[in-house]
């Protein structure tokens, strides 16, 4: 009996592969009561915000036909973004005018990351390849151990880019050779994606599928600190999930904020490594903060409100059941998702009211949003990068 249902499982996780393309949230095949409920239709909302698009540009083919969630980084004054059929460009983030376009002859799977001098990306091949931020010309190309599915990161010395086999390497910055390797323990079975590292000076810190997270210095990879975020319970393998896949959060109080599937909302101490406040959440996104708040998306894609060291939620908006909403990105007074029809929604910070949404592409977003200034940056699966503004 177990066995067949495990095969089900299989059967079902990699028909998600085909199916994603198609708007469907693969993530609500873990709600209950999964095969009776359908997406939450939107509600008719009276628009308390006017949404502008400053620009959109054509990236590509997006997030392509598997489930990446490739999300753009902000570099300065510039946005760099990749597709999963290879191309990577650099933009001024304030116009969306293009500064240089390179297409490689990779499935790219991980990205984006970097500074003012790398752009990074990881491959469907186990490859991390490195351009130069200034003229897209390859620098170099590194193979790791597996498939990388998170945006690799940097201090300018070292790269670490974390592959789906539970490793982190470490690569010298200039020449991409390997410099050291840290391994976790993989489960029987995961959800599809890692976190990306979160880099931070000299120490970089990491989230696996089997519920922990480490902080490990740059320059050699020794472990500074580990803590266990979520515990696998229950008989079988799906209910002993336990994935950490979303970007991690530091609030401005130190704190280490991060969701995991099936276990804990935990902020943890970023120096010294210990749990601080938790509170019993399922999530495969990551978390943002704002007003005093940490906002997340839940697994039945509810969003929260949470006031660290209080175990009740400050709010929770519900009109978003199973629409396979992104992590939330605070922006100006307001809380925005993305969802599996592309629309964006905006949430109030104070309340949880649903204030005004606008629709960026109609192959959905599954890209975590980024904010920066009064801009919000939305890079839907079709390859469109919108940039949008709010005006009360």
């Amino acid at each position: 009996m177990m066995c067949a249902r495990l095969f089900r499982i299989i059967a079902v996780l990699c028909s998600l592969v085909l199916l994603s393309g198609c708007g469907w949230n693969p993530l609500s095949f873990f709600s209950s009561k999964k095969d009776e409920e359908q997406p939450a239709k939107l509600v008719d909302i009276d628009d308390a915000i006017s949404i502008r698009r400053q620009w959109n540009v054509n990236v590509g083919n997006g997030q392509g036909d598997k489930f990446n969630r490739l999300r753009p980084v902000i570099v300065g004054d510039n946005i760099y973004v990749a597709s999963n059929n290879g191309v990577v460009m650099v933009l001024d983030r304030a116009s969306g005018k293009s500064l240089w376009r390179e297409k490689l002859d990779y499935q790219i799977t991980g990205g984006v990351g970097g500074d003012e001098d790398l752009v990074l990306v990881g491959t469907e091949n186990s490859s991390v390849i490195a351009l130069n931020a200034r003229s897209g010309d390859v620098l170099w190309e590194t193979e790791v151990s597996s498939e990388v599915l998170s945006a690799p990161g940097t201090n300018g010395e070292v790269v670490v880019v974390q592959s789906i086999d539970g490793k982190l390497t470490g690569l010298d910055a200039d020449t991409g050779e390997e410099l050291w390797l840290y391994e976790s323990t993989v489960p029987a079975l995961t959800l599809r994606g890692t976190s990306s590292p979160l880099v931070i000076e000299d120490f970089v810190i990491c989230a696996f599928a089997n519920g922990t997270v480490a902080s490990i210095a740059m320059d050699n990879g020794t472990l500074r600190w580990e803590e266990r975020v979520a515990i696998p319970t229950g008989t079988s393998e799906i209910d002993r999930m336990v994935d950490i896949d979303g970007n991690l959060l530091v609030t401005d109080a130190g704190l280490l904020v991060v969701p995991s599937f099936q276990g804990y909302l935990a902020a943890i101490d970023v120096v010294t490594g210990q749990t601080r406040w938790r509170v019993q959440e399922s999530s495969v996104n990551g978390a943002t903060s704002g007003f005093g708040n940490i906002y997340i998306s839940d697994a039945r894609d509810h969003v929260k409100a949470y006031r660290t060291n209080q175990e009740e939620a400050v709010w929770s908006n519900d009109l978003l059941d199973l629409r396979g909403i992104t992590a939330p990105q605070s922006f100006n007074n307001y809380v925005a998702v993305s969802d599996f029809e592309g629309y964006v929604h905006f949430i109030s910070q104070v309340d949880g009211r649903l204030v005004g949404r606008t629709r960026v592409d109609r192959g959905g977003v599954r890209s975590a949003m980024i904010a920066r200034g009064n801009m919000l940056y939305v890079y839907g699966n079709n390859g469109n990068l919108s940039a949008l503004t709010i005006q009360q």
